[in-house]
């Protein structure tokens, strides 16, 4: 069977970076996370480029990275939780591949993300309400671009891997 390339979306502690990996395993497809390409290809971890660049240096080499992948073969894609922000990104995703919202409510965001040290947006003291502001600006930017979207909130990876296994084959 051919696929296209998988992008998973959604907010921070969604578990796109551990579905993506089972996922590409399921689909014998290669595996690609966006922030950890963004670090290989600048030699700094995403702190150090959030400190000397800002966010939005940070976001200009995200894009960079997705548009490397436009032409490349079928792959499954982890992204990060700002990836939708910019149009340019939504774009290229829709005109490239089948994209998968990995839903998490605010709750299971935290818990995932408590001892998480290498989130820039997440060191300060009020973890909840910059998630809640964050999943409230983007999660309409999520759902337009998703064709299938996917609780994370309960039950196992493989779940979530078999409703997605599932919408791509059909």
């Amino acid at each position: 069977m051919q696929f296209r390339t998988i992008y998973l979306v959604g907010p921070m502690g969604a578990g796109k970076s551990t579905i993506g990996r089972i996922l590409s395993r399921e689909l014998d497809l290669p595996f690609l996370d966006t922030d950890q390409e963004v670090e290989q290809r600048c030699g700094a971890d995403i702190p150090w480029i959030f400190d000397m660049e800002g966010e939005i240096g940070f976001r200009q080499r995200e894009t960079a990275v997705l548009e490397s992948l436009h032409r490349a073969p079928a792959q499954v894609v982890a992204t990060g939780g700002g990836i939708v922000v910019r149009e340019h990104n939504r774009r290229l995703m829709v005109s490239n591949g089948f994209v998968v919202f990995l839903q998490a409510s605010v709750a299971t965001q935290m818990c995932r993300t408590a001892k998480d040290r290498r989130r820039p947006l997440l060191q300060r003291p009020d973890r909840e309400q910059i998630l809640k502001d964050l999943y409230q600006r983007r999660e309409s930017l999520y759902r337009q671009i998703a064709d299938l979207v996917v609780c994370t909130d309960h039950g196992s990876p493989h779940y979530v891997i078999e409703e997605i296994v599932a919408a791509v084959k059909s």
